[in-house]
């Protein structure tokens, strides 16, 4: 079987429309996913002719053109969670009830509202998402108390936060206790951790902009279709941008340049044999200086080889003196 012709099976799923590639990794991790009634790796191929399923029904890959790809802009009200799961309530598919299967691109928290895009493309999904594409995200945001100049340079400057620092960003304070963010990031609740850093409680958000498409007229649950002018402005600003993180790509190639690599010096006489060397004489140092101790701290066994030996060769010239002493009487 030809394994060049397969596709990666998150991508089979995610041109299916069933969700993200991201999701469908964490389906795959969850063993609720088959080829042909056996649970596959990671990286996996679906071949032609493979029948692929989801928590026991199959799935279909749509076929490679963009004529039936759906891409979707809703504001997404205060409430409603960013799942495909249809068993939680108030997940965004039902709230939004398309005909076909759409998934989110990118969450937004229950207790925030404004716009998301929706779709049935997974190829999209990453280019827009990954924080090194630098794709613009925009919100307004209130605090529970009045704002400082101080916390509006330190917001933009960066916050330390989930092991991590944030990036730079735009901020401009609107008013008293509200001000606009710009992000590149998507990190978990980026700007309520952010606030909570600096001592304050977010009281409302609102992503009002994602890249050049704002929410405009759209109300708090509305939806409608992109335009093909926005998608194209939209396909233009993704052109450059990657797939998958850049930190997982440098990985894969020191991964790819190590294996085939052999340098015979790195298991030669270079550092390995001055670290045992080094070793050794340390550790014939601390017996000497502890001699008499436990079995533990005994001599190492090539000093204590090299007295066996020794006194062998002690014992056998001693026997054969004697045997010459005897032969002489």
């Amino acid at each position: 079987m030809n394994t060049a012709s397969g596709k990666r099976l998150n991508k089979y799923i995610s041109d299916s429309g069933f969700c993200s590639r991201r999701e469908a990794d964490k389906l795959i991790e969850q063993q609720q996913v088959t080829i042909n009634g056996k649970p596959p790796e990671l990286g996996s191929k679906v071949m032609p002719g493979d029948v692929v399923k989801v928590n026991g029904q199959p799935i279909g890959a749509v076929a490679d053109n963009k004529s039936d790809r759906i891409y979707i802009a809703y504001n997404k009200p205060i409430g409603i969670t960013c799942t495909t799961e249809r068993q939680v309530r108030g997940n965004i598919v039902d709230a939004i009830a398309h005909r076909e299967r759409i998934f989110p691109i990118g969450r937004l928290d229950k207790p925030s509202e404004g716009l998301i895009f929706l779709t049935n493309d997974g190829d999209i999904v990453n280019k827009i998402l990954r924080a090194e594409n630098a794709h613009d995200k925009e919100y307004v945001v209130r605090v529970d108390k009045p704002i400082s100049e101080r916390f509006v340079k330190r917001m933009a400057q960066g916050v330390p936060i989930l092991g991590t620092v944030t990036k730079p960003c735009q901020v401009e304070a609107t008013g008293r206790n509200s001000f606009k963010i710009v992000l590149t990031q998507g990190l978990n609740r980026q700007i309520r951790r952010m606030c909570e850093y600096l001592g304050y409680q977010v009281t409302s958000l609102k992503r009002t902009r994602i890249m050049s498409i704002s929410l405009d007229t759209l109300k708090a649950g509305q939806w409608r279709y992109l335009t093909a002018k926005e998608m194209q402005q939209i396909n233009q600003a993704v052109a450059g941008s990657r797939k998958t993180s850049e930190r997982a790509e440098q990985k894969l190639g020191k991964e790819v340049k190590y294996q085939p690599k052999h340098n015979p010096d790195v298991a030669g006489n270079n550092q390995k044999p001055k670290s045992t060397n080094k070793a050794r004489v340390k550790a014939e140092h601390s017996d000497q200086s502890t001699k008499g101790q436990s079995h533990r701290n005994s001599k190492p066994t090539r000093p204590a080889n090299q007295k066996h030996r020794s006194n062998a060769n002690s014992s056998d010239k001693k026997s054969r003196i004697t045997g010459k002493l005897s032969l002489k009487k």
